[in-house]
């Protein structure tokens, strides 16, 4: 994979032999060795998002096939079998007992994370799971646990890490001119009235605060039920997390489900040494490094780049990077641990908001955490997952 970001490769060669849609042969990636996935879950993020790069990476000559998958709806068995091909099956055990799989991609309800992924992991099987992990620290580290007691690869659905904006953030943090850096600030906001703040949808930025800032030690929330929309009972729809990191630096992150979803949703900031980058909407990268000189910037052109949805959101690359490092050609990107990591944030928000604001140190036990929060959540009336 290149140095500066994923999925761009096919047009660098492409274009200059006048393949523009990077379709061309690619005798390189054509000749790595056949993948054989499994999805477990089909629903709208395996059709929406991930089976669609699973298509744009056969366009572009890498040997992956998904040869079955698992949902217990005829319906859209009938309809995922028929547009994007592999058996369809009614249960995970099923398709286990009768597929030989080289790895299994789970899209499954978040209640039955932990559940799918023992059992492939018990089959020996690499195992790609959405997020959160799990919602149970408990069973997020036994699932960590096993996958590294087999020596089998375990990652977790972190997507914006692979999209381009994001990618080229951390090498500015890594190589420069924003080293060091002494401050984060993330926002992440949503119009759903159905979410569960902190793991339906905070938690991409919360993995995202990691992966440019490395690991936090504290935190402290804020939050409030101001409007009382969330059908699911919710304990809060606005939500700020304070941290401090190992490093010594400084952050923040607020959140929302009761903004707009289809206006300006996330932004992070970066601050360093009288240099500092932002990413807007996992589109655009700025970097300010000179007090008189130019700011500069990167960002597609739509619609006249060759860019698809699949690849820059990170999709593509994230099912790249897995399939490669089921052959045993890359290190992932993301682990299970990281996934782990991300909910602890979670988790630890909420434990903060029960004890009202109190600044709650991290690492947590994981079994008095799980409790201590599924307990403030279900005294505001949430039915669980």
């Amino acid at each position: 994979m290149p140095e500066d970001t994923y999925g761009f490769t096919p047009y660098r060669k492409s274009i200059e032999l006048g393949d523009v849609y990077g379709i061309g042969y690619d005798e390189e990636r054509a000749s790595r060795h056949r993948i054989r996935l499994g999805f477990v879950g089909a629903g709208g993020v395996a059709q929406s998002k991930h089976l669609p790069a699973i298509k744009r990476l056969q366009a572009i000559w890498e040997p992956v096939e998904v040869v079955a998958f698992v949902t217990p709806d005829e319906g859209q068995g009938e309809k995922v079998q028929h547009i994007f091909g592999g058996r369809w099956y009614g249960k995970l055990e099923d398709m286990l007992a009768v597929e030989e799989l080289d790895g299994v991609v789970i899209c499954s309800p978040d209640s039955l994370h932990a559940e799918h992924c023992l059992a492939c992991l018990e089959r020996n099987l690499p195992v790609l799971v959405e997020k959160p992990i799990t919602r149970s620290l408990v069973d997020a580290q036994r699932i960590c646990r096993l996958a590294d007691d087999k020596g089998l690869p375990l990652m977790t659905v972190s997507n914006k890490r692979y999209a381009p904006p994001y990618f080229r953030a951390r090498k500015l943090i890594e190589q420069g001119p924003v080293t060091n850096p002494a401050m984060y600030v993330g926002k992440f906001n949503l119009g759903y009235n159905y979410v569960d703040l902190f793991e339906a949808g905070t938690i991409h930025i919360f993995d995202m605060t990691r992966y440019l800032m490395g690991d936090i030690q504290k935190i402290r929330c804020i939050g409030n039920d101001r409007y009382h929309r969330n059908k699911r009972r919710y304990p809060v729809d606005n939500a700020i997390s304070t941290f401090e990191f190992a490093s010594g630096a400084v952050g923040t992150v607020y959140t929302s489900s009761t903004a707009l979803s289809f206006k300006p949703w996330e932004r992070v900031e970066v601050y360093g040494d009288h240099a500092w980058l932002e990413v807007d909407d996992q589109y655009k990268l700025t970097f300010h490094d000179d007090e008189t000189g130019p700011s500069k910037y990167w960002t597609p052109v739509f619609p006249n780049t060759l860019i698809f949805d699949e690849e820059f959101g990170g999709f593509m690359g994230m099912l790249e990077n897995f399939i490669q490092v089921i052959r045993g050609a890359e290190k992932p990107l993301v682990t299970g641990w990281d996934g782990y990591r991300a909910y602890e944030l979670a988790r630890a928000s909420e434990i903060s908001l029960a004890r009202h604001s109190e600044v709650v140190s991290i690492p947590l036990e994981p079994s008095s955490a799980d409790q201590e929060a599924n307990t403030w959540l279900e005294s505001h009336g949430w039915p669980g997952n």
